[in-house]
């Protein structure tokens, strides 16, 4: 087993990960060829890994760190899985360091290196808490409710606690995703049926409207302009869209800060906004508040885990009130961002003294809150993804039917 690594190196590893991303092509044991990408220490390493799976290391690269692949964070997928084969585990007194060898056979190939990494680091005396922050697997929030755990020694209560927040979050991620696939499969779409029409059909139709004499208006001569100039040109469109993407890879940390900035303010999804990210901020005050953190401490942590501007400036604010001595029922009216119903409830729960299901409660409320507002935003999304479509598509359409018209009309 290797010695356990020194405060400095640990350090280090936590900066970095501890990872690097390895392009490999490897055989199976039936013969067949397998590409993809692993995390390891070194190239070393990464055979390890692959022999571990079955897999004949054949050719092996060393990924470049912009591509962002190197710190890639493990899927809530395999957190969920993790958490819950934990739980089953601990709970029924299996030794952590056997449960982390269990655990590691059922998550992805991807995650599999950290987790048997964590087992490693456990078994040469690190804490569970040290050895996943080391390894990067989970969040802050995740890591600060297993050091409380194992301060009171129930390691498995919390894993299964923790099982519970993240199959949630993956409910709330699952239903923005629902959300966002309508509007975007709609435009897509849009898009392609356009270029099939300005590309090959208008030309034609245009050369035939020409060939009887037809006066062609502006608009109609530019969409034949523009699908000639496609169909002779598309080799170097397809460069620059592709260079486009390329881009927008370099640059999507930027474009989804953008994204993130308007969707607090179109008038019908800011709602669902704030009520995705009240979800997860009182998730996980439950899963904090249940494993004995302080309510100082859970704020802290709970806030950071939420990315809407004002909820967060607010709940600082409370936090920091707090701290310096202020009274938690007067504090809460000053977070505005939240409904007063759900304000009136956590002045009301801190009064009996039962803030725990309060949290929990607001989660699931809060919850069934967002499957409603998605509902209503698909239901108003949906009418006008049909009119744009209609109006997008159809004025192509006119642009051609309105010189074959006239035409008829010359002929009769």
């Amino acid at each position: 087993m290797p010695p356990l690594l020194p405060s400095s190196e640990r350090g280090e590893l936590a900066l970095r990960g501890g990872q690097s991303s390895f392009a490999y092509v490897a055989a199976t044991p039936d013969g067949r060829r397998k590409v993809g990408v692993l995390q390891a220490r070194d190239a070393r390493h990464l055979n390890e890994q692959l022999r571990r799976s079955r897999l004949v290391p054949l050719q092996t690269w060393s990924l470049p760190g912009w591509l962002g692949l190197g710190s890639r964070k493990v899927s809530l997928k395999d957190q969920a899985e993790l958490h819950t084969q934990l739980a089953q585990l601990l709970t029924r007194g299996v030794p952590l360091v056997e449960a982390l060898d269990v655990t590691a056979a059922t998550v992805s190939v991807s995650t599999r290196p950290r987790v048997e990494r964590m087992r490693e680091m456990v078994a040469a005396g690190s804490s569970f808490s040290e050895s996943a922050t080391s390894v990067q697997v989970f969040d802050p929030v995740t890591i600060a409710v297993y050091r409380a755990a194992e301060r009171t020694g129930d390691l498995g209560g919390a894993a299964k606690q923790l099982s519970i927040t993240v199959r949630r979050q993956l409910q709330l991620g699952n239903k923005v995703i629902t959300l966002m696939l309508y509007p975007m499969i709609v435009v897509t779409i849009s898009i392609l049926v356009a270029i099939v029409i300005i590309t090959f059909i208008v030309p034609r139709i245009v050369g035939a409207l020409e060939g009887a004499q037809v006066q062609l208006p502006l608009v109609t001569r530019a969409m034949s302009d523009t699908g000639l100039f496609i169909q002779a040109q598309w080799p170097w469109l397809m460069v620059g869209v592709a260079g486009l993407l390329v881009g927008a890879f370099v640059i999507r940390r930027r474009i989804f800060a953008f994204v993130s900035w308007a969707s607090r303010r179109v008038p019908i999804l800011k709602t669902v906004v704030l009520t995705q990210e009240s979800a997860r901020f009182f998730t996980v005050m439950a899963a904090m508040t249940r494993s004995g953190i302080t309510l100082g401490d859970a704020l802290g942590v709970a806030s950071g885990a939420i990315s809407h501007p004002q909820l967060r400036a607010e709940l600082g604010m409370l936090r920091t009130r707090l701290i310096e001595g202020g009274i938690l029922r007067q504090l809460i009216d000053s977070v505005s961002s939240l409904p007063l119903a759900t304000r009136r409830l956590l002045i009301a729960a801190e009064r009996s003294g039962d803030l725990e299901s309060a949290f929990a409660t607001l989660a699931d409320d809060l919850t069934d809150e967002l499957d409603r507002n998605t509902a209503r935003l698909l239901a108003v999304l949906e009418p006008m993804m049909i009119v744009g479509m209609f109006l997008f598509i159809g004025s192509m359409l006119l642009s051609i039917m309105i010189p074959m018209m006239q035409a008829a009309t010359n002929v009769g």
